[in-house]
């Protein structure tokens, strides 16, 4: 009965495509939800707040992962004031990339009023062996806007056995204040990951990687913190007009996680991480 109407393509995989934007702003003392778009596979959920004047934010995506071809469109917005915390509810994982699939694509947009502060804070990215992904952050900030970010990738799950023998990752994080370019940051890897990840000036051996962010006033003095919380981990950090950059490796990503979390509790004033970081 479909023979002369079907409009289905069976040579064609399906494929996700998200959209999420989320605004907060000041409410007397409080953060409160301004707007909220969610469409396809990203939705939004505002947990309890744990403290006052700040939002919590979790992501999560219903896709249960990204493939190939996958397109997700992300945009988070803090009005004058307020203060939100992003968290993604679990880590996510970047599948085996078919060769007439086009890269997973992911873009981040965060916009940071005057006064106001904003934490990116998702849990892991996952990536399997033949995976390819094109992924950018953009966070645009007021002059005295406050900012944290802690993005971690991880090659391969190293307890089951996993590693990217091949792949494709173009990964950005770029930081404006004032409408200045303040931070360029790019990583850049295609073909035989696992091999050039083991030559010393990429990874050394590594196969997690996480890169912070700390703009804010106060970013300088927060450095000798920040460098004893790293400990012996391998692991550095550096400031530089008003901007705190560390960069962490490890060969998994417990360890890496566990030394996140003490930098973070320093940058954050010991404030609870998000619940989902907890699970």
């Amino acid at each position: 009965m479909y023979d002369g109407g079907c409009l289905s393509e069976p040579g064609t995989m399906q494929r996700a495509a998200g959209e999420l934007r989320v605004a907060v702003k000041r409410f007397g003392a409080e953060t409160v939800l301004d707007e909220l778009r969610q469409v396809g596979c990203l939705k939004a959920r505002f947990p309890r707040r744990i403290v006052p004047g700040w939002i919590d934010i979790a992501t999560l995506n219903t896709g249960g992962g990204v493939a190939g071809g996958d397109r997700l469109d992300l945009a988070f917005a803090a009005g004058p004031g307020a203060q939100a915390t992003i968290a993604a509810q679990a880590a996510e994982r970047f599948y085996r990339t078919l060769a007439t699939d086009a890269p997973s694509r992911v873009r981040t947009r965060l916009t940071v009023a005057e006064g106001a502060a904003m934490e990116w804070l998702p849990q892991e990215t996952i990536l399997f062996d033949r995976s390819a992904l094109d992924r950018r952050l953009e966070a645009d900030l007021a002059p005295d806007a406050r900012f944290l970010c802690a993005e971690t990738i991880v090659f391969g799950r190293t307890a089951m056995g996993e590693r990217v023998g091949q792949g494709w990752l173009r990964d950005l994080i770029r930081v404006r204040r004032g409408g200045e370019l303040l931070l360029h940051d790019a990583i850049r890897l295609n073909g035989a990951v696992d091999a050039a990840l083991t030559r010393p000036a990429i990874g050394g051996g590594a196969r997690v990687v996480t890169t912070m962010v700390y703009v804010a006033p106060d970013a300088g003095a927060r450095l000798d913190a920040v460098r004893t919380a790293l400990g012996k981990a391998e692991a550095g950090a550096s400031v530089w007009n008003g901007m705190l950059v560390a960069r962490i490796l490890g060969a998994e990503s417990a360890g890496v996680r566990a030394t996140v979390v003490a930098a973070l509790s320093v940058l954050r004033d010991n404030r609870p991480l998000p619940r989902m970081w907890l699970c």
